[in-house]
């Protein structure tokens, strides 16, 4: 081997540790480390930074007090391939490291992995979390039994037939069940033996905030685009993972704005609202799945004047990018009884679902903030790109809650009538003329027709 092919070969690959001298055993040994965590490596010593061939004196014990120096100062030992070449007339050594399949070897008690061509000492919360990820099989979360449920005083039996409802209808199993209860619930994983797992009390227990008080979902409307400013309107939902994610949508509806504008094809106007609310829920879904449960946090979600962000606790999982998302559930119990009930699909769809939707509606794409504490989901407002008719916030606070729910019905039904007022209000003929008149002063309802054919629509 010349210095020629040497260079060119450290030009070529990351995976490359020149070391001039046997003197530097411990940069070897935490170099060995490195390669050992991250996708294994050649160290050869004998040669500087700038490729030339020092050479090695080889004698009669070098290699062998080599390989009792790494073994006794790695955990677990390494025993690394060990061979040395001629080069220019001159030995060196070259150690071939592979990569550990759990990637946990520490070099004089500390972790190391190589970024690029560097070694570095991995940070705590890395290699905390490899090791979590070496026995996730037995810490996952979902999995545990529920130590202080009881599968029959905990699980809702109605719960799980509307679960085997929703399953037949979304996966075309039959709901009729030949076994008994308690059987499909460890078929299913949501129990082992008679205790009900983590994952049974998420999905069925009648109070599953009562065994695991941080599997909350908390949504809050916060008057300006910072999070000090003053809150208009929150909801703390309860309840299994399924019920949560069924509270959100009104709140949304209540707390973005619909939009109108005018087309391209027509002098028509189009409402839409300001975030494609199915792209929120998705975001929602993923974060109580897939979320660290582990970590105490709640799934919170912040409604600013021109943004939402979806905060879940843990980043995503190794391997896993916004850009390349794969099916790895963190949860995959939870994620497989979601997947029963059609509230996700298995092959990490969620996220191009979000993107598309988002574009469909004329939002950007998200934006993703993931550090290893949490992971936030940033859905930023349409507003400035669209020339829009909007409902007034000071108008909407002037208002009260029959005439706030008339225009929620007006948003989803396209009108209302004074007979549809009285019956979604429960209040007199008299009371409902005064109030849908009231919305058509301030200009946020017209009327159309006469009689019994009025009706009230959104003033366009």
């Amino acid at each position: 081997m010349t210095r020629k092919e040497i260079q060119n070969l450290i030009k070529e690959k990351e995976d490359i540790e020149l070391k001039s001298s046997l003197s530097l055993i411990n940069e070897i040994i935490e170099t060995i480390s490195g390669f050992a965590n991250t996708k294994g490596g050649k160290v050869m010593v004998g040669v500087d930074n700038a490729g030339r061939i020092i050479g090695v004196e080889i004698g009669k014990g070098t290699i062998e007090n080599l390989t009792n120096r790494i073994a006794q100062n790695t955990d677990p030992k390494i025993h690394p391939k060990i061979n040395v070449k001629e080069a220019e007339g001159k030995n060196i050594i070259i150690i071939e490291v592979r990569e550990s399949l759990d990637r946990l070897v520490l070099a004089f008690g500390r972790p190391f992995k190589r970024v690029g061509k560097s070694t570095i000492r991995m940070g705590k919360d890395e290699y905390e979390r490899s090791i979590l990820e070496k026995h996730k099989d037995k810490l996952q979360f979902d999995s545990q039994i529920c130590k202080e449920a009881d599968l029959s005083e905990d699980i809702d039996q109605r719960k799980i037939k509307t679960y085997l409802k929703l399953r037949e209808k979304n996966r075309k199993i039959s709901s009729k069940i030949k076994i008994p209860i308690n059987r499909l619930l460890v078929n299913i994983n949501a129990a082992i033996d008679k205790k009900p797992t983590n994952a049974g009390i998420l999905f069925f227990g009648k109070n599953p905030l009562r065994f695991i008080s941080h599997a909350r979902l908390r949504l809050v409307r916060i008057k300006g685009v910072k999070i000090y400013g003053n809150i208009l309107d929150r909801l703390d939902c309860d309840g299994t993972l399924w019920e949560m994610v069924d509270q959100v949508e009104d709140f949304f509806r209540k707390n973005i704005r619909l939009l109108g504008f005018r087309t391209d094809q027509s002098f028509r106007r189009e409402d839409r609202f300001e975030y494609p609310i199915r792209a929120l829920r998705e975001a929602i879904i993923n974060g109580l799945i897939h979320r660290d449960y582990f970590n105490l946090a709640d799934v919170r979600v912040f409604i600013f004047d021109d943004r939402i962000e979806i905060v879940s606790p843990g980043p995503f999982p190794e391997g896993v990018t916004p850009k390349k998302p794969k099916h790895k559930p963190v949860n995959k119990i939870l994620s497989d009884l979601m997947y029963d009930i059609g509230y996700i699909e298995k092959y990490g769809s969620g996220i191009y679902l979000e993107n598309e939707l988002c574009l469909k509606n004329k939002n950007p794409k998200p934006v993703y903030e993931i550090d290893p504490v949490q992971t936030k989901v940033i859905f930023k407002s349409q507003v400035r790109d669209v020339t829009v008719v909007e409902i007034g916030e000071k108008i909407l606070e002037e208002l009260n809650e029959r005439q706030k729910k008339a225009i929620e019905y007006v948003r989803k039904k396209g009108s209302i009538a004074r007979s549809e007022y009285i019956k979604l209000n429960k209040v007199s003929h008299k009371t409902a003329h005064l109030e849908l008149r009231g919305l058509c002063e301030k200009k946020l309802l017209v009327q159309e027709g006469k009689g019994r054919a009025t009706k009230y629509l959104l003033k366009r």
